[in-house]
């Protein structure tokens, strides 16, 4: 049996606040809970109903109702799985590859689904402005379908980052040179702006070269989602290393 004050510390990892003070996140569903099972990630808890407790007859066990199950779980259908993860250690961005940057995305399933293109596009590290959704925001979890185990991604004020880059910075504007003239290198720094604004008028002076995915059709479509953009971009730069 579950008992209440379990239940409160997973209801308490819905906030940033709590996932911080306790270190620790937790992710929902059969596949995600086992990719990470399988990755350098440390398990704190585990809990399963009825239905898939024999997924996990190597592991300690919490057997949990449905009903207790839609008290804390962040879907609006819980998938009978819930794990709680000890926050890993960031580390140190490593260079020698392209890294991500993104400035100011708020939307978690953007977040998530940028996560998830990295670890596609094989790009190891991403890092975010201090003003970006939290990683472990369970939204964000969902949507990377288990690739948190693979992108390391660390927060920080991106001036000083970015002016200390070995790495020649391309930004992502509306106005730019077209992503499919440009010859991109083997490596380098590419900066994904807010939803709403793109990149902040105070990173301008970091940026070697400004691009843009030209618009093609009727000049109707205002702009396309940052995840999107972010998926055309990285395809077109793996096409050129």
């Amino acid at each position: 049996m579950v008992s209440k004050n379990q239940l409160k510390l997973i209801k308490s990892l819905h906030q940033k606040k709590y996932r911080n003070e306790h270190g620790l996140f937790f992710v929902e569903g059969l596949k995600t809970v086992k990719e990470l099972l399988n990755s350098d990630l440390n398990l704190f808890e585990l809990y399963a109903t009825k239905q898939y407790s024999g997924d996990f007859l190597e592991l300690e066990i919490h057997d949990i109702t449905e009903n207790d199950l839609k008290k804390i779980s962040a879907l609006r259908q819980p998938s009978g799985v819930l794990a709680v993860f000890q926050m890993p250690k960031t580390r140190k961005v490593d260079f020698g590859n392209w890294v991500m940057v993104l400035d100011d995305v708020r939307d978690p399933g953007n977040l998530g689904a940028i996560i998830r293109l990295c670890d596609w596009f094989g790009i190891e590290h991403i890092v975010c402005s201090n003003e970006t959704v939290d990683v472990f925001n369970p939204k964000v979890l969902q949507a990377t379908m288990g690739s948190i185990a693979r992108v390391n991604v660390v927060y920080q004020d991106l001036e000083p980052f970015l002016a200390k880059a070995s790495l020649p910075v391309y930004g992502t504007y509306m106005q730019g040179a077209s992503i499919y003239k440009e010859d991109f290198p083997k490596s380098g720094v590419l900066i994904m702006g807010n939803e709403a604004n793109g990149i902040a008028p105070k990173l301008k002076a970091n940026i070697d070269k400004s691009v843009t995915i030209p618009q093609f059709g009727n000049l109707t479509a205002e702009s396309l989602n940052v995840a999107t953009a972010t998926a055309i971009v990285l395809s077109e730069i793996r096409s050129n290393s």
